[in-house]
């Protein structure tokens, strides 16, 4: 059976001249109530049987002709009014893919804010500057600051906005003593670079005098 195929909304003559006919079709469905409604329910959700009576139903309803296999050459109904544009990003560099390792990092890294230049125990905690990865990184690194004196001010902060007078509620549990822990742990991991660095510097600069006084008595 071939499916139907509609006109366009527009091209449909709905004047008194028309000669468009409205498709009535001959509906078999049974009527029930009661409960043959739940007998009927029943039938349907059944896995197999429920599946061959739709069917059925939809066959001799003509549902299949009429709605699901029909076609209908219609735009959406809804579509977007304003015209889109692809707007370019701003402050985005792209990096070319043929670029090495190290050339990819170093425009990644030239991408970076520039390092804030006061320091971060000299500020106070009501201080507007937004502090980057990179701050503290050379702060951690320097010995400026340690993760225990930032862990130390932050648990401050929150207890002082957990107070009566402002009940922020930042987090719903959290353990100071743990917090306290991870950055003893942290700061001990900096100093063994930091110390690891100073020896490795120290010995790179005895190998050199010594190259230089071995030359030299040559």
């Amino acid at each position: 059976m071939a499916a139907k195929v509609y006109k366009p909304a527009a091209e449909v003559n709905l004047g008194p001249d028309s000669d468009e006919f409205y498709i009535s079709p001959n509906v078999k469905a049974p009527r029930v109530a009661g409960l043959l409604v739940k007998i009927f329910v029943w039938i349907l959700e059944m896995p197999i049987i429920g599946s061959m009576v739709l069917y059925i139903l939809k066959k001799d309803n003509l549902i299949n002709k009429l709605v699901q296999d029909a076609e209908i050459p219609e735009p959406p109904l809804f579509t977007s009014t304003h015209i889109w544009e692809d707007i370019p990003e701003q402050n985005v560099c792209l990096t070319k893919p043929d670029l090495s390792p190290p050339e990819r990092v170093q425009e990644a890294v030239s991408c970076l804010p520039a390092s804030l230049e006061s320091t971060l125990v000299g500020s106070p905690p009501s201080s507007p500057k937004r502090w980057t990865i990179r701050d503290f990184n050379r702060a951690y690194s320097s010995g400026e600051v340690t993760p225990v004196q930032v862990a130390k001010r932050f648990l401050a902060a929150v207890k002082e906005c957990s107070g009566p007078g402002l009940n922020m509620a930042f987090f719903i549990s959290y353990s100071p003593e743990d917090i306290i822990r991870q950055a003893e742990e942290s700061t001990l991991r900096y100093q063994r670079v930091t110390v690891s660095e100073a020896r490795a510097k120290h010995g790179s600069c005895n190998y050199h005098h010594q190259q230089k006084q071995h030359t030299g008595m040559a």
